[in-house]
């Protein structure tokens, strides 16, 4: 034996001699195996993919020594991961996981999980950018077709596709996928976004066909709003780019592209708006066309065009799906030719009409969330920034022309969503409908729900409730304001949402798409828009730094969330501009005099200049964070926050009274929040704030600012039952006011509504952050900022007066944690459940106690 191979044999004999000591751990198991945070995603084209698990079985005390990940495209040999070579595209990996407890002893390796790669590089389509030959004012919508045979056996087929404006694609007649709106939106002269299928079990022998109808979408708005993106630089008439890619068994490859060889024409689907909807004519239906027998022979030749943007990149999110349909809770009648329908609740989402009526009868579905008094529908809420020229187009109405046969014609928009709680259906000739002909179609981008809290008072119960569906109604592909006046991805609203977004629901995969966005929309200068994606409107001072905060705030919360760098990895560029852009707007060695603040406040208003200059220290304070998660040196951000932090408060506070700016409820809280406040004198801000609410006979006096730190810093500084007077008020202003006294099922924009119903909106989520205290604070469960990921979980609960039992559960990253106590024989029993791997610090008064993973039960 040579000397090589007998320290081979000695290495191997070595590692026998660890592994039998160590011996194994066969009651923890490992689960929810997760790839880039999806369950065995197809498509992705990240070059290094992440990996994610959880653990079941007898997990008390568990904890991890070692973790070992392999990885292969043959399920029988995997190799250790991170492996040497490159990803390849269009490949199948198989994935495992195995990991050694506290003692060493081995679990049992998990099952097998999976990743697929899609298009790596743009070397790997081979596909050409197809369009029809009209311009971008013509209205109807292309559509496209390419014939194919088959005639060997499929193993596998995938479809890939982009567009340039929404897609709906058919294999066979049969529709592909269960994603509406797709893809995603983005700036579509910076990035364009990929779908993936898989179809194989939509293939045939014989002669097969892919079919395509490209929508409008945000690429190609063709009526007049507010937000200008009638005027898009970008816009077009809708394209696409697609392959199916099909694997026989005998191993080979062939793809089905687009190009010039492809078929297209127009044909029912005569217009489609994002904010009006669509306009679809049954009579103009080529019967067959998505068949694959249909003569195509008068359609004309596809035009190859130019990439409408230079990346192209996959859709590495859940996609915009129905996930609840809604039968109405009434229907009136207004004679046979008009009818309006009441569901339980106000979501985003389309309707679904059944009907039966003569040929050429025109039908429009109009959508609201409010009824006129005597009971028809009410948009003056609503359409206030619509301004369409051409009289056909109606705020949020679809039009439906019916064919006219014997059998009953179904209708479902496929290009555009509304916000709605109501729907009235008119026809120009008399149909006879029921309850049972419209049904409401919910639809948000399928995001896991992680989060519930629930406790012994309803009206907590009914604003959770109200919350979680404002914020899924707001949740299509970007985090948006509302899901009918504007549809926009305001940035302030979605990072002071940002806490009730996480806890309720896992959607690190969109956040991430949308700070991309970030990425598109900044100037060169450094600016970026008050909405993103933004086809230019809304860049300048009047959004200012609060609203941009959103750049620093959103990735931070994800990595406290998910204990991920990745996204400030990405931004971190994007950062340093904007930093250099903002130092360059100072005023006075620092202040920042412009831009929004504590937006859609009920009367005491706090000074911009405050607030700007506030979230301008933050913005430093983050930078540090991230400079030293990421090797860089922090020391000119810190350096700077220091600077910022005296400014403020020479300039706004007074040392002797506690009291910064103005005084108001958010003047007070957002100090506190943000680590302004001079140490020492922290409990006198606080004791003004409560002076300040017990002063307004605990009525709230805020906007967003306020509605998410008020709560908050009443709890940490001893006032938590304030906060719950302020939190049970069924009286404007207040949460109680809109879901007990008014019945909203949403939450909305204003703390009450005008009489003359104008600009605002039901269903929005920015004034939700509630929700998260309640988790946080009455529930008690919280991430630890210097252990993210919930690998050390923060469990605070009050035992507030009012409540006789609370309690919250959270899927995090980690696995379930689980905080609940109830009253009991004169003494509160807390219960909860820490993940394996996993430590928690239980806070109650002044009583502490850490523990490990597993369920402790504490009596107080």
């Amino acid at each position: 034996m040579n000397k090589k191979a007998m320290l081979l044999s000695i290495s191997l004999l070595i590692l026998l001699l660890l592994t039998s000591c160590g011996g194994t751990n066969e009651k923890v198991r490992l689960t929810n195996l997760r790839c880039e945070y999806l369950n065995n995603p197809i498509g992705l084209d990240t070059p290094s993919p992440r990996f994610t698990w959880e653990y079941e079985g007898e997990t008390d005390g568990f904890a991890v020594s070692r973790t070992e990940i392999r990885v292969g495209t043959d399920r029988t040999n995997l190799k250790p991961y991170p492996a040497e070579t490159a990803l390849a595209p269009h490949t199948r990996y198989y994935w495992q996981v195995t990991v050694w407890d506290q003692d060493g002893k081995r679990c049992p390796p998990s099952d097998l999980a999976f990743f697929e790669t899609g298009k790596l590089t743009a070397q790997d389509w081979t596909g050409r950018w197809i369009t029809d030959e009209q311009d971008k004012e013509y209205e109807p919508a292309p559509l496209f077709r390419k014939t194919f045979a088959v005639s060997k056996e499929i193993a596998d087929a995938r479809l890939y596709i982009a567009s340039a404006g929404y897609h709906e694609v058919f294999l066979n007649g049969e529709r592909v996928g269960d994603n509406y709106l797709d893809p995603g939106y983005t700036h579509f002269d910076k990035r364009i976004l990929y779908v993936t299928h898989e179809v194989t079990s939509q293939i045939k022998d014989g002669q097969n066909v892919v079919a395509a109808v490209l929508g409008n979408g945000w690429y190609n708005i063709q009526s007049k709003a507010v937000w200008n993106f009638e005027t898009a630089g970008w816009r077009n008439r809708p394209r696409m780019l697609a392959e199916l890619r099909l694997t026989y068994t005998d191993g080979s490859v062939e793809t089905v592209a687009t190009d010039e060889n492809w078929r297209t024409a127009t044909g029912p689907y005569t217009y489609n708006n994002l904010y009006s909807g669509d306009m679809y004519d049954a009579r103009l239906e080529e019967e067959g066309w998505k068949t694959a027998s249909f003569d195509d022979a008068r359609w004309k030749p596809a035009l190859l065009t130019e990439a409408p943007a230079p990346i192209l990149t996959a859709q590495q999110m859940p996609g915009i799906r129905i996930t609840e349909e809604l039968k109405p809770t009434a229907m009136k009648a207004f004679g046979d030719r008009l009818y309006v329908y009441s569901f339980e609740k106000n979501i985003a989402g389309m309707p679904r009409l059944k009907v039966k009526g003569a040929p050429g009868t025109r039908i429009t579905i109009k959508h609201g969330e409010l009824l006129k008094k005597d009971g028809r529908l009410e948009q003056g809420n609503i359409n206030v920034y619509y301004h369409p020229v051409k009289p056909y187009e109606v705020f949020q109405m679809d039009v439906f022309t019916l064919k006219g046969t014997s059998e009953e014609e179904v209708f479902m928009p496929s290009f555009a969503y509304h916000g709605f709680q109501y729907v009235e259906v008119e026809s120009s000739q008399p149909v006879a409908l029921t309850e049972n002909s419209l049904t409401a179609l919910f639809m948000h981008s399928d995001v896991e729900a992680v989060g519930q809290f629930s406790c012994s008072d309803p009206l907590l119960n009914k604003i959770w409730d109200a919350t979680m569906l404002a914020y899924r109604s707001n949740l299509h592909s970007i985090p948006t304001d509302c899901p009918q006046r504007e549809k926009n991805g305001w940035t302030a609203d979605a990072h002071i949402a940002i806490d009730l977004a996480l806890l309720g629901f896992d959607g690190i995969t969109v956040y991430e798409k949308w700070l991309n966005d970030f990425i598109d929309n900044q100037r060169e200068n450094g600016m970026i828009s008050g909405i993103i994606p933004s086809s230019g409107w809304g860049f300048g001072e009047w959004p200012g730094p609060v609203w941009d905060a959103a750049m620093f705030i959103i990735p931070n919360a994800l990595y406290e969330y998910y204990g991920d760098t990745r996204c400030i990895e990405n931004l971190y560029p994007t950062m340093q501009t904007y930093m250099e852009y903002l130092r360059k707007k100072e005023k006075l060695n620092g202040l920042l005099p412009f831009g929004l603040g504590d937006w859609v406040y009920w009367k005491a208003t706090t000074d911009n200049t405050y607030t700007s200059t506030a979230y301008y220290y933050l913005d430093n304070c983050l930078m540090a964070r991230f400079a030293s998660l990421l090797g860089k040196d922090p020391a000119p951000y810190r350096k700077k926050a220091v600077h910022l932090k005296d400014l403020i408060n020479q300039r706004f506070f007074d040392s002797q009274t506690g009291i910064y700016a103005e005084g108001t409820q958010t003047a007070q809280a957002l100090a506190l929040y943000l680590g302004l406040v001079p140490e020492g004198k922290e409990q006198l801000v606080a004791d003004q704030l409560r002076a300040v609410v017990a002063g307004n006979n605990h009525f709230l006096d805020f906007g967003l600012l306020g509605s998410k730190t008020v709560p908050a810093m009443l709890t940490r500084y001893g006032y938590v039952e304030d906060a719950m007077k302020m939190l049970k008020k069924t009286e404007a202003p207040s949460w109680g006011y809109w879901v007990e006294t008014m019945g909203y099922s949403t939450l909305p924009e204003t703390w009450t509504l005008s009489p003359e119903f104008r600009d605002a909106s039901l269903n929005h989520v920015f004034m939700g952050d509630v929700s998260a205290w309640m988790m946080n604070q009455l529930a008690g469960i919280n991430h630890d900022p210097a252990d993210p990921g919930f690998r050390h979980i923060r469990i605070t609960p009050h035992f507030v007066d009012d409540l006789d039992w609370a309690r919250g559960e959270y899927k995090s990253v980690r696995g379930l944690i689980r905080s609940e106590w109830k009253r009991k024989d004169g003494k509160v029993e807390l219960t909860v459940t820490v993940p394996a791997d996993c430590r928690a610090t239980i806070t109650v008064g002044n009583q502490k106690e850490t523990v490990s993973s597993g369920t402790h039960t504490f009596i107080y």
